[in-house]
C-alpha cells in the first residue's frame, strides 16, 4: 500500500508539473484572452467612442473676420457721429436725425451684432462668421410603456397652445419685428409731414397692418404682453386704486421709461419727434398713463 500510495502521489505530482508546464508555455495574447483582458479593452474603447458622440463638439468661428468687420462698422459709425456733431442748429435737425438713424441701423445690423458677440467670446445670435457648426448629440431614445404613451398622448392636445405661445421668436421673426418697428416710425413720419394727425396716422391702412403684425410677434415673444396692455386700459377706466404689486410695477415702469428715453437719445440719436413716433415708447407711456390715472 505504501508503494502504491507513493506511486499514486508521484504520478499526481508529475501530472501537476506537466499541467504547469503546459500553462506556462502559452503565449501572452492567449493568456490575455483567457483572462478576459481583450474583451475589457474592447468594451472600454466602445464606451469612449459613445462618450465622445454624446459630448458633441462646439461650433467654430472666424474671429479674425469678426474683428475686422466690427472695426469697419465702428469706424463708419464714428464718422457718422462726428458728422452729426457738426450739424448744429435747427436748420440741420433733419440731417442730424438722419445720421443718428443710420448709426442706429448699423448697430442693430445682425452681422455687426454677431461680430460683437464673437469678439466678446459669446455665441453669435444670427449665425454669422460660423466656420463649423456645432455638433449637438441626439437625445437617447427612451422606450415608454403603453401606460406612459397614453398619458403623453392625452396631454399633447392640451399643451399645444402653451407650446406655441412659449416657443419664442426665430431669428427671422426677430428681424421682422425690428424692421416693423422701424417701418412704423418712418411711415408715421411721412404721414405727419403730409399733415395727418396722430389719430389719422393710426388709421392708415399700412400702419394698421404693420401694427397688427407687430403685436402678433410681440405676443409670441412675450405671451400675455398684449393682454397686459388691454388690462391696463380697462383698469384705467375702472379707476380702482393700485395694489401694492401694481405700485411696485408702476415705479419700475417709470424707471424703465426714463432709461429707454435716454437710450434712444444717446445710442440711437432720436429727436423728440422721433421718440414720439416710437411704438415701444408709446406702449410704455400708455401703460404709465393708465397707472397715473389710478394712483
Amino acid at each position: 500500500q505504501a508503494i502504491k500510495s507513493d506511486l499514486h502521489f508521484g504520478g499526481r505530482r508529475r501530472s501537476l508539473r506537466g499541467r504547469s508546464c503546459r500553462v506556462s508555455s502559452l503565449s501572452a495574447p492567449v493568456m490575455a484572452e483567457i483572462r478576459g483582458t481583450t474583451g475589457m479593452l474592447s468594451q472600454a474603447e466602445e464606451g469612449l467612442k459613445l462618450f465622445e458622440a454624446q459630448a458633441g463638439t462646439a461650433a467654430e468661428y472666424d474671429k479674425a473676420a469678426a474683428e475686422k468687420y466690427k472695426a469697419e462698422i465702428d469706424t463708419r459709425m464714428k464718422t457718422l457721429e462726428d458728422e452729426a456733431a457738426l450739424l448744429t442748429g435747427k436748420d440741420n435737425k433733419k440731417e442730424r436725425a438722419a445720421k443718428g438713424k443710420e448709426v442706429a441701423e448699423l448697430k442693430a445690423e445682425q452681422r455687426y451684432v454677431d461680430a460683437c458677440k464673437i469678439v466678446k467670446g459669446l455665441e453669435p445670435k444670427f449665425g454669422h462668421f460660423v466656420t463649423k457648426a456645432a455638433v449637438i448629440p441626439e437625445a437617447p431614445i427612451e422606450t415608454k410603456g403603453p401606460q406612459e404613451e397614453t398619458k403623453v398622448a392625452s396631454k399633447k392636445d392640451s399643451k399645444k397652445e402653451t407650446k406655441k405661445e412659449s416657443a419664442g421668436l426665430s431669428p427671422a421673426e426677430t428681424k421682422e419685428l425690428e424692421t416693423l418697428k422701424q417701418s412704423i416710425v418712418e411711415r408715421k413720419a411721412i404721414l405727419k409731414e403730409q399733415g395727418m394727425s396722430g389719430g389719422q396716422q393710426n388709421k392708415d391702412e399700412e400702419i394698421v397692418k404693420m401694427v397688427a403684425r407687430m403685436n402678433e410677434l410681440k405676443e409670441k415673444q412675450d405671451p400675455g404682453s398684449t393682454k397686459k396692455e388691454k388690462d391696463a386700459k380697462k383698469d384705467s377706466k375702472k379707476k380702482t386704486p393700485l395694489s401694492a404689486e401694481e405700485q411696485k410695477e408702476f415705479a419700475q415702469l417709470q424707471n424703465e421709461l426714463e432709461i429707454y428715453k435716454a437710450k434712444l437719445r444717446s445710442e440711437f440719436g432720436y429727436s423728440n419727434k422721433d421718440m414720439k413716433a416710437d411704438p415701444d415708447l408709446q406702449d410704455m407711456e400708455a401703460r404709465l398713463a393708465a397707472f397715473e390715472k389710478r394712483s
